[in-house]
């Protein structure tokens, strides 16, 4: 790890509204991720979606390829690789093939698919997708540790005498990690095969109150099969937007985010994202969303630890466009400067330096 403390990214599913021009959205996507590169921020987790309009990106290991060339330090990982969707033993071999083309900068995000829509047309039943997914983490899981030849054959998938053709080139393995939203499924998941994980809950309302609880879940899975659940590899992921003061954060995002709200989540999903006349409001109330001046973000994600009882690894901001293109890239420049080192401890020494030449100015100054 480059540094100490908690790190920082996005998790990029993207969000872009329908008529915004899809090319070229998917350009804005490549420029922020190069924007974070060079700010210093640690990882981006790019979503995988296949109907709806608003998530247009299909392969994220496609994108991850792109995004590699245009950076030279950010960790570039799926969010998420829907596992029910693929072969796992071609899922392997991408990723193994990525860790080798990055030289270590590609992660696995795992999960079981999040749109119904995109199931329902590959004829996968939605109450099959946790079990499909526990399934093909498990081959994974035993292909990467390249020991022996992994046979198995479940109702979807089959594997005879499978061995990859590359051992990855981080060892043991590239990072992974589980998606966790709104039920335990995830966390569990994550736990059985000792991965990292991914709480979109946290972002989501009340799913802060629940993370605690999940993680300890999470842990009596892990210490059943025999595997070791780290808090370093749990990301926190929530909705961030910072400006100088809160106030003209606020104005920033208060249109856009209603935008997104009735026009994907309520209008296109159906789901009933309209709980109050102000769910912005509701979400900076519960935690769930931080929006204002760096104090302001500070202040919320200490809140948000809290609510872990013992810390987490990272925190993922969802990429949105609540606010207007220079606004959005203005709020990670501000979180990068005043926000990022509270908690990666970079001001530890300035600082001491500072009081150090301010406390003893009269003996250490030179005469003129």
């Amino acid at each position: 790890m480059a540094h100490r403390g908690l790190r920082f990214g996005i998790f990029l599913a993207p969000f872009h509204r329908v008529g915004d021009n899809p090319t070229l959205s998917l350009g804005r996507d490549l420029e922020l991720i190069s924007w974070l590169d060079s700010l210093g921020y640690d990882e981006a987790w790019i979503g995988e979606h296949h109907s709806a309009g608003w998530e247009i990106i299909a392969s994220p290991e496609i994108f991850i390829a792109a995004a590699a060339e245009r950076t030279k330090h950010i960790m570039l990982g799926s969010g998420v690789t829907s596992l029910p969707y693929h072969h796992p033993f071609l899922v392997a071999q991408r990723f193994v093939q990525l860790d080798h083309m990055t030289r270590g900068r590609a992660m696995l995000g795992c999960g079981p698919g999040a749109l119904v829509s995109d199931a329902y047309m590959m004829g996968i039943k939605a109450e099959d997708q946790r079990r499909m997914m526990d399934e093909s983490l498990g081959a994974i899981m035993k292909l990467l540790a390249c020991e022996e030849p992994v046979t198995m054959k479940t109702d979807w998938f089959e594997m005879n005498q499978a061995r990859l053709h590359l051992a990855p080139y981080t060892y043991p393995h590239f990072p992974i990690a589980v998606a966790s939203a709104t039920t335990p499924s995830g966390v569990q998941t994550a736990g059985k095969h000792g991965v990292g994980l991914l709480s979109l809950g946290a972002g989501l309302p009340g799913g802060n109150a629940k993370l605690a609880e999940y993680w300890r879940q999470g842990e009596a899975e892990a210490e059943k099969h025999g595997k070791q659940f780290s808090r370093d590899g749990w990301r926190l992921v929530i909705n961030m937007h910072c400006a100088e003061e809160d106030e003209r954060a606020f104005r920033d995002v208060a249109r856009g985010e209603r935008m997104e709200t009735l026009s994907y989540f309520s209008e296109t999903l159906g789901r009933p994202p309209m709980r109050s006349e102000n769910p912005l409001g509701d979400g900076l109330k519960a935690g769930t969303t931080l929006v204002g001046g760096p104090e302001t973000i500070i202040k919320g994600i200490q809140r948000l630890l809290e609510y872990t009882e013992g810390g987490a690894g990272g925190v993922l901001f969802r990429a949105h466009e609540w606010a207007n293109r220079e606004d959005t890239m203005r709020s990670f420049e501000l979180f990068a400067r005043w926000v990022m080192p509270h908690f990666q401890g970079s001001l530890t020494m300035p600082l001491q330096s500072r009081e150090w030449c301010s406390e003893n100015r009269q003996g250490s100054s030179a005469p003129a």
